[in-house]
């Protein structure tokens, strides 16, 4: 993919979370107003409460992730810490990540990238811890579990290979935002741990 390719990419993904914002904020303020008419303690609307809650983490993390970024952009620690927590939560996965208190958009891109690529090979939760020290970037994933699957690493750290499954996306999109600020990542597989640095 052209440069070119990849912002239009990007531009799609921040078009396609921006318009479901809007419709899971109706979602949410219609389950205040069921809250405030005396409906709060039903089951079906802590699980509706529950889901938008969800969502709109999920939403966030994707705008970050997959959406475009302007240049010179940078993102607060707050912000950061309000999309990890219900990742940490919903996924079973530990973070441990004190960001400082603002890093660049586009870095912040790539270790959200980074963290769902962690997502996918700790599919029973784990641990993983984050480290970033002016332009290092170190990752340390630990499980007693791991998805093992090194092909998938490849997409991470080796350019013109075949695309995977859409679920597996941001493998090669991380590998693109480390080029996009002049780094490359390196993989280190192990049997309950695997490093990642740029």
């Amino acid at each position: 993919m052209t440069k070119t390719d990849n912002q239009m990419s990007a531009l799609l993904g921040s078009r396609i979370c921006h318009d479901l914002i809007s419709p899971l904020g109706a979602i949410s303020n219609g389950v205040e107003l069921l809250q405030m008419s005396g409906l709060g303690d039903s089951p079906e609307l802590a699980l509706i409460t529950e889901s938008v809650e969800n969502a709109n983490a999920r939403i966030r993390l994707f705008r970050l992730a997959f959406g475009a970024a302007s240049p010179g952009q940078d993102i607060g620690r707050g912000e950061l810490l309000e999309i990890l927590r219900p990742i940490g939560a919903a996924r079973k996965l530990a973070i441990d990540w004190d960001p400082p208190a603002r890093i660049p958009r586009d870095t912040a891109r790539l270790v959200f990238l980074l963290l769902l690529c962690c997502e996918t090979v700790l599919p029973y939760g784990g641990n993983v811890t984050v480290e970033l020290s002016g332009e290092r970037l170190h990752l340390v994933i630990e499980a007693a579990r791991l998805r093992h699957e090194p092909e998938l690493w490849k997409q991470v750290t080796e350019g013109d290979l075949a695309l995977p499954q859409a679920s597996e996306i941001h493998f090669p999109l991380a590998r693109q935002a480390a080029a996009d600020i002049g780094t490359q990542l390196d993989v280190t597989l192990g049997e309950t741990r695997i490093e990642l640095s740029a």
